[in-house]
C-alpha cells in the first residue's frame, strides 16, 4: 500500500485544476470551429474511401480490356503457327523454301536501308533549306507575315489549279489552317485525293495558311490569330462576289481557327475542325491516356526548361516524340516493318509520308507556354478565360458562323470527347444555340485514326466531300445543334453518292458519348500544381539555366535530338551509307521477291505480329498504370483541398438554374417574338420549313439542297443577300423555338392573300418531297398548317374557319407562354 505526501497531492490537485481551466467548454469548442473542421475531415475520409473503391474498380476494368484484348492472343499465335507447319513437307521443298526466304530477306533487307536512307537524306535536308510545305499543288505567295510590322513565320498562298480543274471565284473560297505540332504545313494536301483536292473538285478557290521552320524573334500567338485574320481579309479582297471564305483547322489548326473565328466574328465563314482537341480535359476512363501526361511531368514546367535549353525556342522534335512513344507498337516497330515486308510497293508511300513526318519546327518560348497553360494544362479556352494579348479573352460565343467538327471514335490523340465537349461547356443547352442563330454540326466516324482524318483518301472522297456538300447550302439550315450522318452509299466507285441527313441532337446527347465529367476535377489541380512550378522555377532556378545556355549548346540538343539524331545516322551524312543506294540499285536489278505463300515469309510475319503485339500490350500496361497514378495523386482528396476555390471548372460546370428565363432576356428573343405576328410571304414560307424540320428531328440532304436552292431562285429570295435571309432563317427559328403554337396561328396574318397561301405551301410541299416518305409528325403537321391556313390539297377552301379562329386564339396565345424546366 503506497501513500502520497501532501506536497506531492498538492502538486496534483494543482495539475487537476490547471487541466480544467484549459480545457474549453462545447461553447469554446464550437467558437473555434473544430466540430467543423472535424466534419471536412470525416468528409475527406469518406472521399478517400470512394478514390479508393474508385481505383479498385478502374483497375479491376483495366484488368479485363487487357485481358479481352490479349487472352487469346497465344492460342491464336499458336494455331497460325499450326496453320503454316502443320503439313509436313519434303526436306527438299522445305530447304528450297528457306533459299528463297533467304535470298528475298537479304535483298528486302538492303532495299528496307535505302528507304531509310531517303527519309533520313530528306530530313537532313529539309531541315537545312527550311522545310518547304508538302503540297502537291504549285501554289503561289499571297501574303508574306514576315512582312509585317508584327513579323510572324506564317504566309498565305494561293493553290493553283490543276490542268483540267475550273474553279468559280464566285463560289465560297476556302482557307485551310494545318496543324503547327511540330511539324511543317501542307499536310491537308500532299496528295490529290485531300481536302485541297475535294474542294478544287467542287469549283472553289483554295488557300493555304503555310508556316516556316523558325519563328519570327518576339512573335507571339497573338500575332499569328492576328496575321491570320489579315489573311483571311486578304481573300475576302479577292472574291468580292462570294461569301465570306470557309476556314478549315486541322488539328492544332483547328483550336487555332476557333480563336480566329472568335477574334474575327464579321470576317470569317463557316469553320471546319476536324480532330481538333478542345475540351484538353475531357475523356473516358480506361482510353485516352494522352491527357493525364500533363499532369505526370509535373504541368508546363517541362515545356518552359525545353525552351530554356533551346535558348528561348521549344523543339517541335518533341511533341514528335511524345506522339510516337504513345503508340510504340505501330510508330516504332509496325509501319517500319510494313515497309519492310513490302519493300518494292512501299517505298514512295512511306517516303512521301516522312517527308512530313521527319521534319521539325520551332517555336517561340511565349507561344509554347501559351499553348501549355492555357489549353493543354488550363483547359481555359472552354470557359472563356484564355487571354489572346490585346485581344482580352476569347469567348467561343462570338463566333457566328456556322461549326462543323469531325471527330473520330479511333482517334487516340483527340477523341471525340476532346473535340465535342466544349459544345456543352460554353453553350448552356441546345436552345441557346437557337437563340444565338448559332449552327454546329457535328460527325463521328467509327474508326479512323487521328492523322487518316485529314490524309486518309476514303475520307477526303467521303467525309470531306460531302463536309464539303454541306456548306454549300449550311444557310437553308436552321440554327441548332445537329449530328452529319451518312447512312448509305448508292453507286461504285466514281459513280458513287451518299445519302446524308442532318439529325437534330441536344446537349446530352452529347454528354452520353462521355462517362461524365467528374473524372475532370483533378486536372483543375493538375493546373495549380503546374503554375505552383513554374512560379518556383522562375524564382529559384531559371535565371541561372538561361545564364548558362549559349546558342552553341541550345544548337547541340537540338542535333542530339533522338528524332533528328536517328535519321541523320541513316542518311548519306553516315559515311557508310552511300553505299546501301548503290547496293539498293544491284539488288532492284536481281531482285528475286518470294511467294507470299513461303512459310518462312509467313513465320516472319508472324513473329513481327508478336514483336507489335507485345510492345503494344506494355504500351497499354503502362497507360493503365499512368491513369491509376494520376487519379492516386490529383484525385487525393487531402491534396485537392490545396486548389479548392481555384478550380475554374466546377465554377463553368454549374448551369444556372434560370438560364431558360434568361434567354428570353436576349435581344435576338425579344426581337422575334415581338414581329411573331409581322412579315410576308418569305417569312411565312421559312417559318413553315423550320416547323416541318421540327416535327421530323432531321433534314435529308436532298430537302436541304431543294430548300436551298429555292431560298436562293425563287421570289422574293432571289433578291435576298446572305446576310438578310440569315436574319430570317434566324427570327423565324426563334419564333418558333420559342412559341411554337402561337408562330403557327400568326401564319394566316402573315399571308393574308389566298393565292400567297397556296404558292407557300406548294414551295414548303416541293422542299418536304414525296408525302410516302415523310414521317408520321411531318404529315400532321403539314395537314396543320393547310388547315390554319385554309388551303386544301387542290387550292384555297372556300370558307376558312382556321384564321378566325386563329385570330380569336393569337392573343392568348402570345400572352402565356410555354412551361419550361428550370435550367433548360
Amino acid at each position: 500500500m503506497s501513500t502520497s505526501s501532501p506536497s506531492t497531492n498538492a502538486f496534483m490537485d494543482m495539475l487537476t485544476r490547471l487541466a480544467k481551466a484549459a480545457t474549453p467548454g462545447p461553447k469554446a469548442i464550437e467558437g473555434l470551429g473544430l466540430e467543423r473542421k472535424g466534419g471536412a475531415m470525416k468528409q475527406r475520409l469518406g472521399e478517400a474511401a470512394a478514390l479508393g473503391q474508385s481505383l479498385g474498380g478502374l483497375s479491376a476494368a483495366h484488368l479485363q480490356t487487357l485481358s479481352r484484348t490479349y487472352g487469346g492472343s497465344g492460342r491464336q499465335i499458336g494455331e497460325t503457327f499450326q496453320e503454316i507447319w502443320g503439313d509436313a513437307k519434303a526436306p527438299a521443298e522445305t530447304m528450297q523454301a528457306f533459299g528463297d526466304y533467304l535470298t528475298d530477306a537479304a535483298q528486302r533487307s538492303v532495299l528496307f536501308l535505302d528507304v531509310m536512307r531517303q527519309v533520313g537524306n530528306t530530313s537532313v535536308e529539309r531541315a537545312r533549306d527550311g522545310g518547304d510545305p508538302v503540297l502537291v499543288y504549285e501554289y503561289a505567295m499571297i501574303t508574306d507575315g514576315r512582312s509585317f510590322d508584327r513579323p510572324v513565320n506564317y504566309a498565305l498562298v494561293h493553290i493553283l489549279p490543276p490542268a483540267g480543274v475550273e474553279v468559280d471565284p464566285t463560289l465560297r473560297p476556302y482557307i485551310i489552317i494545318d496543324p503547327r505540332a511540330g511539324h511543317g504545313a501542307g499536310i491537308g494536301g500532299f496528295k490529290s485525293d485531300s481536302q485541297v483536292g475535294v474542294a478544287l473538285a467542287h469549283g472553289h478557290s483554295v488557300y493555304f495558311t503555310i508556316f516556316f521552320q523558325q519563328p519570327e524573334p518576339g512573335q507571339t500567338l497573338a500575332d499569328v490569330c492576328a496575321a491570320e485574320g489579315r489573311f483571311v481579309r486578304d481573300v475576302a479582297l479577292r472574291h468580292p462576289n462570294a461569301p465570306r471564305p470557309v476556314v478549315i483547322g486541322n488539328c492544332q489548326g483547328g483550336w487555332a481557327a476557333m480563336l480566329l473565328a472568335a477574334s474575327n466574328p464579321h470576317v470569317t465563314g463557316p469553320v471546319v475542325i476536324n480532330g481538333a482537341p478542345m475540351s484538353y480535359w475531357a475523356g473516358v476512363r480506361g482510353k485516352n491516356p494522352m491527357r493525364y501526361l500533363g499532369g505526370m511531368v509535373g504541368g508546363a514546367l517541362p515545356a518552359l526548361l525545353m525552351s530554356d535549353l533551346g535558348n528561348g525556342k521549344f523543339d517541335g522534335a518533341n511533341l514528335v516524340l511524345n506522339f510516337e512513344a504513345g503508340n510504340p507498337g505501330n510508330t516504332w516497330w509496325g509501319k517500319y516493318y510494313n515497309v519492310f515486308a513490302n519493300a518494292d510497293t512501299e517505298a514512295e508511300r512511306f517516303i512521301g509520308f516522312e517527308r512530313w513526318w521527319s521534319t521539325f519546327f520551332f517555336m517561340n518560348e511565349a507561344e509554347i507556354r501559351w499553348i501549355v497553360e492555357n489549353l493543354f494544362i488550363g483547359n481555359k479556352l472552354q470557359h472563356g478565360n484564355a487571354v489572346l494579348g490585346r485581344r482580352g479573352a476569347i469567348d467561343l460565343k462570338q463566333i457566328r458562323a456556322p461549326i462543323i467538327v469531325f471527330a473520330s471514335k479511333g482517334d487516340d490523340i483527340t477523341p471525340p470527347q476532346q473535340a465535342l465537349n466544349w459544345i456543352p461547356k460554353v453553350y448552356g443547352n441546345e436552345r441557346e444555340i437557337r437563340a444565338r442563330g448559332q449552327r454546329i454540326i457535328y460527325m463521328v466516324h467509327d474508326s479512323i485514326g487521328h492523322l487518316g482524318i485529314f490524309v486518309s483518301a476514303k475520307v477526303a472522297t467521303k467525309e470531306h466531300d460531302q463536309i464539303v456538300n454541306t456548306l454549300g447550302m449550311i444557310e437553308a439550315l436552321a440554327p441548332g445543334l445537329y449530328e452529319m450522318r451518312i447512312e448509305q452509299q448508292i453507286g461504285e466507285g466514281i459513280d458513287a453518292r451518299f445519302v446524308v441527313s442532318f439529325q437534330e441532337r441536344t446537349i446530352a446527347d452529347l454528354r452520353a458519348l462521355d462517362d461524365g465529367d467528374t473524372d475532370e476535377s483533378p486536372f483543375a489541380l493538375v493546373d495549380r500544381v503546374s503554375r505552383v512550378g513554374v512560379d518556383l522555377y522562375e524564382l529559384t532556378a531559371r535565371p541561372f539555366v538561361q545564364a548558362m545556355v549559349t546558342p552553341a549548346s541550345a544548337d547541340m540538343m537540338v542535333q542530339m535530338n533522338p528524332m533528328r539524331l536517328r535519321r541523320r545516322v541513316l542518311s548519306d551524312a553516315n559515311p557508310v551509307m552511300p553505299a546501301v543506294g548503290t547496293l539498293a540499285d544491284q539488288v532492284r536489278a536481281a531482285r528475286k521477291p518470294v511467294a507470299r505463300t513461303n512459310p518462312f515469309f509467313r513465320t516472319e510475319k508472324l513473329f513481327a505480329s508478336m514483336v507489335e503485339q507485345t510492345m503494344t500490350f506494355w504500351s497499354d500496361v503502362r497507360s493503365a498504370q499512368q491513369e491509376l497514378a494520376f487519379f492516386s495523386i490529383y484525385g487525393n482528396p487531402f491534396l485537392r483541398a490545396l486548389s479548392q476555390g481555384r478550380g475554374q471548372d466546377d465554377q463553368a460546370s454549374q448551369t444556372n438554374p434560370n438560364f431558360g428565363e434568361t434567354l428570353y432576356e436576349m435581344p435576338d428573343v425579344e426581337a422575334a417574338l415581338q414581329k411573331i405576328g409581322q412579315g410576308g410571304f418569305a417569312e411565312a414560307v421559312i417559318r413553315m420549313l423550320v416547323l416541318m424540320a421540327r416535327s421530323r428531328g432531321a433534314v435529308r440532304e436532298s430537302r436541304l439542297h431543294r430548300s436551298n436552292e429555292i431560298l436562293h431562285s425563287t421570289p422574293p429570295f432571289d433578291t435576298m443577300d446572305e446576310a438578310h435571309r440569315t436574319q430570317i432563317i434566324h427570327q423565324q427559328t426563334l419564333a418558333v423555338d420559342f412559341e411554337p403554337e402561337a408562330a403557327i396561328l400568326a401564319l394566316p396574318a402573315l399571308l393574308p392573300n389566298a393565292e400567297d397561301r397556296v404558292r407557300a405551301l406548294r414551295l414548303v410541299e416541293d422542299i418536304a418531297g414525296d408525302p410516302a416518305e415523310m414521317s408520321e409528325p411531318t404529315v400532321r403537321m403539314l395537314a396543320r398548317l393547310r388547315e390554319i391556313l385554309a388551303v386544301a390539297k387542290d387550292g384555297p377552301k372556300d370558307e376558312e374557319p382556321a384564321e378566325e379562329k386563329a385570330a380569336e386564339e393569337k392573343p392568348k396565345a402570345s400572352r402565356a407562354r410555354p412551361q419550361r424546366v428550370p435550367g433548360e
